[in-house]
């Protein structure tokens, strides 16, 4: 059994060489797949990028021939199998949705026609909702709902790059966004529509004078979209924020909380 210390080692050095080590890639994915290791997980005071499994994964696609798959009438073409055994995961995957191998989907996970590519990770208990997209990397929370049309973003590249992160028990609306490495911290609440970027303004607008936040969303905020008006040589244009209108009752419990949250604000999910 290699070490995951032997492992990391193994990876690192063929993605440095060029020299492909099939049998440390593969292992490397295997374990991916099964949510032994994580291309970036939560340590003391944030998250760590493991840039050996990204670095894995890129090494994979060297590895891989493209193949033809054929799911029932379906035929896909790709360098990457589709997950499989689903049954042992506790995972609930709706037909067309597909998860790449090498992506986790944690017990109580249910897919709907939805796609997670390979190297995200999504925690216990989430809703990855019709025609949501789980980028490769990203990493999804515990009792998450991405609502339908979510998009996450994913990166593979820079390795050092930190992917998008979902926190636990946050919710994201309807045609939401969120690309760039952004950080949704635990239980705050997107509204529908919401699209958030790394240079994308959230402003709280709840005090008497606003405070700006940048690649990340604050715990517990409610996030809706906003507007915020910049002159150009042109003219004056609005630009995309997101604004913090409220704040998700910490108290309470936490489906109460939520509902309660969207009638308050008024926030479309």
């Amino acid at each position: 059994m290699i070490s995951v210390a032997q492992l990391r080692s193994r990876v690192e050095d063929a993605f440095e060489s060029g020299e492909m080590d099939a049998e440390a890639v593969e292992e490397a994915i295997r374990r991916l797949d099964r949510g032994l290791v994580r291309s970036a997980e939560p340590a003391a005071g944030g998250w760590t990028v493991n840039e050996w499994v990204k670095q894995a994964i890129l090494l994979y696609f060297r590895l891989r021939p493209t193949e033809t798959i054929e799911v029932g009438p379906m035929e896909y073409r790709d360098k990457i199998p589709l997950k499989h055994g689903l049954e042992a995961t506790g995972a609930r995957v709706v037909p067309p949705a597909v998860a790449r191998y090498g992506s986790f989907l944690s017990p109580g996970v249910v897919q709907m026609p939805s796609y997670v590519n390979i190297g995200a990770w999504v925690g216990p208990d989430s809703m990855v909702d019709t025609w949501a997209t789980v980028g490769s990397c990203a990493q999804i929370g515990a009792r998450v709902h991405l609502a339908g049309g979510v998009g996450i973003g994913g990166v593979l590249e820079p390795v050092n790059a930190r992917p998008v992160i979902i926190e636990d028990d946050c919710f994201v609306g309807s045609r939401a966004i969120v690309t760039e490495g952004v950080i949704v911290r635990e239980r705050a609440i997107l509204g529908a529509n919401v699209v958030l970027t790394g240079s994308t303004p959230v402003v709280d607008v709840t005090a008497p004078e606003p405070v700006e936040h940048r690649g990340e969303v604050p715990a517990g905020a409610v996030v809706v979209p906003g507007t915020r008006t910049k002159k150009f040589p042109a003219g004056e244009f609005g630009l995309a924020t997101g604004l913090i209108i409220g704040w998700r009752g910490e108290k309470q419990d936490r489906r109460i909380s939520l509902n309660d949250a969207l009638r308050e604000h008024n926030v479309a999910t």
